[in-house]
């Protein structure tokens, strides 16, 4: 199902008292809002959510309101969620949240009620970057590109036939995502593939852009990325059994000091666990197909890499 909150938000904007209609507007969609903050930002309930808050109603938003006249964003998701449907096999139901966030992820996946959600933040994909909304200025145009990106997570976590980690840690929290809690108990190797899984996805779903837009790099840095493959490769056999927070942050996210993203005597860029997992998926993504490796254990994930690469040498 497609949900698009936008209406709500920016009626809240154009309220007599924005803070007040704000607080109804989280209220209102709280069980899919405060997963967003939780997972992405902070708990809705800390002092600091107040300053954020006060700091997204005061921001300004004429790029916002030119891209919702200029594009039909709508349209745009609602095609991009039955390609995904069909194109996955998706078998459990799903929804596309289109959204105004807070500075946050421009997309990502949460799991609400055992039910799959792929959202997107639209202050990110104005076309242009906006310090007051720290939009990161995308191109309107890659919307679909992760919608497929987050949808390809909801499977992997919510599919029947799901032999993934992720899929039993969110069964075992009664059908709820928790960024946290899923980077503590997860394999290394799980994450790893779970994002590269994603990135295929999208690359069936959506082609047409480069390699980089998605992985969501600069071109710079994936071309950092392929130069420092073979140690990577390399230096990550190791740990793909491991688990804990830090690797999850280390290798996924961004904003990590260079001092927590030494690997092997060398700082690796961040987020390099997108390309990683890519390498990591892309054999048995080719074996199998999209719909079946989305919900394929990691450990075959990977045997289908030294598989291909037992050929390749033989």
């Amino acid at each position: 199902m497609l949900i698009n909150l936008v209406p709500d938000f920016l009626s809240a904007l154009g309220a007599n008292d924005p803070l007040e209609a704000y607080q109804r507007y989280l209220s209102d969609h709280r069980a899919v809002l405060g997963a967003y903050w939780r997972n992405y930002v902070l708990d809705l309930d800390t002092p600091h959510a107040r300053e954020v808050i006060r700091r997204t109603l005061d921001a300004d938003r004429k790029d916002l309101h030119q891209l919702i006249a200029s594009v039909d964003i709508e349209a745009m998701a609602q095609e991009a969620l039955v390609d995904c449907e069909t194109r996955f096999e998706i078998d459990r139901p799903v929804d596309v949240v289109l959204m105004v966030g807070v500075g946050g992820a421009n997309a990502g996946e949460l799991v609400v009620g055992g039910r799959g959600v792929a959202f997107i933040c639209l202050e990110h994909f104005t076309g242009k970057p906006n310090p007051d909304t720290y939009g990161l200025g995308l191109d309107p145009r890659l919307i679909p590109l992760w919608i497929a990106h987050e949808l390809a997570h909801a499977v992997r976590y919510t599919s029947p036939h799901s032999a993934s980690e992720l899929a039993r840690l969110v069964a075992d929290t009664a059908g709820y995502y928790d960024y946290w809690a899923t980077g503590s108990r997860a394999t290394v190797r799980e994450l790893l593939v779970n994002e590269g899984l994603a990135v295929l996805a999208s690359e069936q779903a959506v082609p047409g852009f480069m390699p980089w837009d998605y992985l969501g790099y600069p071109r710079r840095q994936y071309r950092r990325l392929r130069e420092l493959d073979a140690f990577l490769q390399h230096a990550l056999a190791d740990e793909l059994d491991r688990t804990g927070l830090g690797y999850r942050l280390r290798y996924l996210s961004g904003g990590m000091p260079p001092a927590q993203r030494l690997v092997g005597g060398k700082v690796v860029p961040e987020r390099a666990g997108y390309y990683v997992g890519r390498r990591l998926a892309e054999p048995a993504v080719a074996r199998y197909g999209i719909a079946r490796a989305l919900r394929l254990d990691a450990i075959e994930i990977t045997n289908a890499l030294d598989l291909a690469e037992g050929q390749q040498s033989a």
